[in-house]
């Protein structure tokens, strides 16, 4: 703006775009090269004298005093121009200098050409990276970026990059060619776990912000507000990825939470994440029906049954050890209870193959024991996850007893509905807080089995409401969990998780089945496309490298933390959306048609008894038109 004369909304910054990689810590990542009793520093990029690699060189006699297993890696080839009559000059000078500092030791020059995967593998086993280069006017250094992303603490001549980018809560700055602040910045971080830890996840933090994807999204931004036509871009939507599911999946069940994508074992179990769990794999069996989806359906379903009680209730917690935790006592489970039964109910619509047929059948008992328990609960989200679970139940077994409980429990959602109501709040509760849609979808349920014009109106009317406070100015906006959204009260903004996103796309998936009406559909897009980017970070929630989800969504950052809640509700809405260009062929309600209301007398179901067997089951199911 000085130099030129350009007005400051003529220039668009676009940072450097990095590489996404699958963190792992230092010690993990060494293993692949067998450098655990060794520590690690690094550099790379194609040779010359610019990178003035001697300068680091000179520094390590210092280090090696204080950490005699330092391994110094030089990585990479001589740039081409800087080979003259096929002597590698610079190259040659730097092996003299280790020769005569007697570094063999601590030294080794990796003399190749480098795939991405393999670089990236060796600054992840990086303790510290140099960056030594000597031009002080290099503008910008993808070597420098690379080991950022791979969260590497980094050691920096200062250059115009480095010292926009490298605060000290990710590296340490020193003099370019300075060989006495390089060894004693070296030395420091050396020094202090803790301190290499913590710039670790910082550098991580800071790059993915900078991620390709992420970087890509803000060039179409730029190219949107000064091109024609472009206002409408088509992104192509992610490959299906179950790796981290699967990861975070023990032979006992999915363990809650992640130390940014590693899971942690000390975090334990819950029914939560294992019912959702259940409900994803179901729908990734149903698009493509592979054998091993149902080993892990065993996993979750067993779970889910380890948890329930006798009398028919569901404990949540469980420690690493298969211990239930005391904070089950201490907690209102009928949400984790009402998400059970809707994983089971969703359970039973899978075709009764000769391996799932006793796993429905044990589906089937669980949910026998919990219908009593569910027709007392209060929370109005557990009574919506339950009537979402007794509906699939009901398309496989239907009865009068079931839908009788079914009505009890809608009975209870629209008397709140009524009592807070008002002609500018259609909603069940003063505020919105989280897994908002589940209500009208439940009703919308009820509708759809016994065809009540009531529980069609409320749901109608309740979730025209909630897609006003949540697609605003054409985007979609998740309610905030600072605070929730309060009647009266101007909503906060940010702390948006993507369970939400999941939830909405679901409720709208159902509305858009039943009536037709492509709004709906559009919304469901919308709704996912926030997991892509289109969120006013422009930073894209899912890890397409690790399959993994990020945790939630702040004012001005991404918490990284891919745990089982968010990982699940990704992959649950990233299957919804492939449903609509595949067609399922395993489940008895094939999300790929228009869903249409029983509105079947009941005179034509018969009581089911509690010891009826599946093929009785089938032979009622086979006389209802659905």
């Amino acid at each position: 703006m000085e130099d030129y004369g350009l007005a400051e909304s003529s220039i668009a910054l676009v940072p450097h775009g990095t590489n996404l990689v699958d963190y792992e810590t230092t010690a993990e990542a060494k293993k692949k090269f067998d450098f655990e009793d060794r520590i690690i520093l690094s550099t790379f990029g194609l040779l010359g004298e610019g990178k003035s690699i001697e300068t680091g060189l000179k520094a390590l006699p210092e280090i090696v005093k204080q950490f005699p297993n330092v391994l110094y890696l030089v990585l990479g080839r001589t740039h081409p121009n800087a080979i003259e009559n096929n002597v590698d000059k610079y190259r040659n000078s730097l092996q003299q200098i280790v020769e005569e500092l007697h570094l063999e030791n601590n030294v080794r020059f990796v003399n190749e050409y480098l795939e991405v995967n393999q670089l990236l593998d060796y600054l992840k086993a990086t303790d510290v990276y140099l960056f030594t280069s000597k031009d002080p006017n290099q503008a910008v250094s993808g070597t420098f970026s690379y080991a950022m992303s791979c969260s590497c603490p980094i050691v920096a001549s200062k250059i115009p990059h480095t010292m926009e980018s490298l605060t000290s809560d990710v590296g340490i700055l020193v003099d370019i060619q300075n060989v006495e602040q390089f060894a004693a910045a070296t030395i420091k971080l050396l020094a202090d776990d803790a301190l290499r830890t913590q710039m670790a996840l910082n550098a991580y933090a800071k790059t993915t912000k900078t991620s390709w994807e992420n970087t890509a999204i803000k060039h179409l931004e730029v190219y949107q507000r000064i091109s024609k036509g472009l206002n409408q871009i088509k992104i192509s939507y992610p490959k299906i990825k179950m790796d981290h599911l699967k990861r975070m999946t023990t032979d006992f069940g999915m363990i809650q939470f992640c130390k940014i994508s590693d899971p942690d074992l000390e975090s334990g179990y819950t029914l939560d994440d294992n019912a959702r769990a259940l409900i994803a794999i179901c729908k990734q069996y149903q698009l493509n029906g592979k054998q091993v989806d149902v080993e892990y359906m065993k996993i979750y379903l067993n779970f889910i049954e380890r948890c329930q009680l006798p009398g028919g209730n569901f404990i949540n917690y469980v420690d690493k050890n298969n211990v239930i935790e005391a904070r089950n006592s201490d907690e209102n489970l009928e949400d984790s209870n009402g998400r059970a039964i809707w994983a089971l109910g969703f359970f039973t619509t899978l075709t009764p193959s000769n391996d799932l047929a006793p796993l429905i059948d044990k589906a089937i008992d669980c949910l026998k024991k919990a219908v009593k328990k569910a027709e007392k609960f209060n929370s109005p989200r557990a009574i919506a996850f339950s009537i979402k679970g007794f509906y699939y139940w009901y398309s496989v077994e239907p009865s009068l007893a079931l839908r009788n409980s079914i009505e009890i429990l809608s009975k209870k959602i629209q008397s709140m509905y009524t009592s807070v109501s008002t002609p500018d709040w259609n909603w069940f509760e003063n505020k919105l807080t989280y897994a908002n849609s589940i209500l009208p979808e439940a009703l919308l349920f009820t509708y759809l089995i016994t065809g009540q014009e009531k529980s069609k109106e409320i749901a109608v009317q309740s979730m025209n409401f909630l897609i006003e406070k949540m697609f605003v100015d054409g985007e979609f906006k998740i309610i905030s969990n600072d605070g929730w959204y309060e009647k009266g009260v101007t909503p906060n903004s940010f702390g948006e998780q993507p369970i939400e996103a999941c939830y909405m796309m679901h409720t709208l998936d159902l509305f858009y089945k039943t009536f037709g009406n492509t709004a709906y559909k559009v919304n469901m897009k919308k709704a996912f496309d926030w997991f892509l980017g289109r969120n006013h970070l422009g930073h894209i929630m899912y890890n397409p490298i690790t399959g993994g989800c990020y945790d939630g969504l702040e004012e001005n950052n991404v918490n990284l933390n891919q745990g089982a809640e968010s990982t699940v509700c990704y992959l649950s809405a990233r299957l919804l959306i492939e449903s609509y260009t595949s067609t399922g062929k395993n489940s008895a309600l094939s999300n790929a048609v228009k869903i249409d209301k029983f509105n079947i007398p009941l005179s034509n179901f018969p009581e089911i008894p509690n010891n009826s067997n599946r093929e009785v089951n089938s032979k009622i199911k086979n006389k209802v038109q659905f």
